[in-house]
């Protein structure tokens, strides 16, 4: 990869995080202030920023916490920033929970909750429900991260087994106003889906959460099978009238970011597609479309004429076969380089909160010619994916793409050029 390609396609991903920052995103979107307090509230890899954004734009006193990965925080003036693990729910995140709805705890009519939610905040918010422990709640999401299930099927699940998500968040709050505002990290868009909703209410039901775990054979611990099978602790109806009054507001998503991308493009003299900001599927499979279209652009000049930059954006998935390192995006990257073999083109993929799976890199830089340097270097790209060890791939390579916590989330962003 050119030093050139590199900084263009580095260009593009900070033109994507800097359209979903957190002051910028708010500013739009305050709600007017009310009589009685202001409590905030919030979970996220991206909550810590947009707790301290929303502090230096709010004009009143504001109270409240917010929840973050470890190693995110930021500092704040009044809200209380806690930290906790992620993907796989701690002791901390069940502590943080509580801590939540105490926050919210005896408020009347006149009083405001702002729930400041993005991506990430699932994990981030354990607190399992019945008689259910945090060991449960952190296997079952262990289960879901290796179903390969997409990011819709495991929320639906998740919802049915914790006393938070699904709406239960906001109904503690009644009866304050509630207002969501929300960094969408998800296909579509869906408010309901991001950190599994713990403040926006879902139609989906018990019943229907069974039948995801049986479709896609989720192996679930026997104790988190035997909640879902009864029919206590339901998720709340979105009908109910204690979410009467409460708004909800998309303030930043992978649409808005891939935009701002392919305007960065036109910049540098390049012309760029969006494909779409909802794609998901399995990594793998995702990788091997995208590089065939790559294929067809550099063949034939279609669908798509040279010189152009294809955005996608979306989440995808990993169904875990091995226990190599890695994430979704350096497995999308893994998957494109084997099956886009000897195209001239030059790709990024990379998470915008920063972090691809549990490694320390956002994703990775990938070229028609990186499966031949990795035989060259006496690694075998195709058994690399089989192991689900993308991360040690590019690792050996020197293309890891490791731009550190952004502070915000709004899913995958993925990049291919060719000129």
């Amino acid at each position: 990869m050119t030093p050139e390609d590199r900084q263009v396609l580095t260009a593009l991903f900070e033109a994507a995080v800097a359209a979903a920052d957190p002051e910028h995103a708010l500013a739009a979107h305050l709600p007017d202030r009310p009589k009685g307090r202001t409590v905030v509230i919030g979970a996220g890899k991206g909550a810590a920023q947009l707790a301290a954004a929303f502090e230096r734009l709010w004009e009143g006193p504001v109270e409240g916490v917010v929840v973050t990965r470890y190693g995110y925080a930021c500092p704040t003036r009044k809200i209380r920033v806690l930290e906790a693990a992620h993907p796989v729910p701690d002791a901390a995140g069940l502590a943080a929970s509580n801590a939540l709805f105490a926050a919210v705890r005896g408020l009347g009519p006149d009083d405001l909750v702002v729930a400041l939610v993005c991506g990430g905040g699932s994990a981030l918010l354990p607190c399992p429900p019945g008689n259910l422990t945090l060991e449960d709640e952190a296997a079952l999401n262990r289960a879901l991260l290796a179903s390969g299930a997409p990011i819709s099927v495991m929320n639906a699940i998740r919802k049915q087994v914790s006393g938070i998500k699904g709406g239960r968040l906001a109904a503690a709050c009644h009866p304050a106003r509630v207002v969501s505002l929300v960094v969408s990290d998800v296909p579509g868009d869906d408010p309901a889906q991001v950190a599994s909703g713990p403040t926006v209410p879902d139609a989906v039901s018990r019943t229907q959460a069974r039948a995801m775990v049986q479709s896609w054979r989720i192996d679930l611990p026997p104790s988190v099978s035997a909640w879902l099978a009864a029919d206590q602790g339901l998720a709340p109806d979105p009908r109910d009238p204690v979410f009467a009054g409460h708004e909800v507001r998309v303030i930043a998503s992978a649409r808005l970011s891939l935009e701002a991308a392919a305007s960065t493009a036109a910049l540098h003299g390049l012309p760029a597609v969006i494909l779409s900001d909802a794609i998901e599927g399995e990594a793998r499979d995702v990788g091997r479309v995208h590089a065939a279209i790559a294929r067809e652009v550099a063949a034939r000049n279609r669908p798509f004429a040279r010189p152009v930059v294809i955005l996608s954006g979306g989440e995808t998935t990993v169904t875990l076969r091995a226990k190599g390192r890695g994430g979704r995006n350096s497995e999308f990257l893994l998957a494109t380089a084997l099956a886009a073999e000897g195209v001239p083109f030059a790709a990024l993929a990379a998470d915008t909160d920063g972090i691809d799976g549990s490694e320390d890199n956002a994703g990775a830089f990938a070229t028609g010619d990186s499966a031949a340097r990795l035989r060259a270097l006496g690694q075998d790209p195709a058994a690399l994916l089989a192991g689900n060890d993308a991360f040690s791939a590019f690792q050996a390579l020197g293309d890891l793409f490791t731009p550190g916590p952004t502070g915000t989330n709004v899913n995958d962003f993925r990049a291919i050029l060719i000129r």
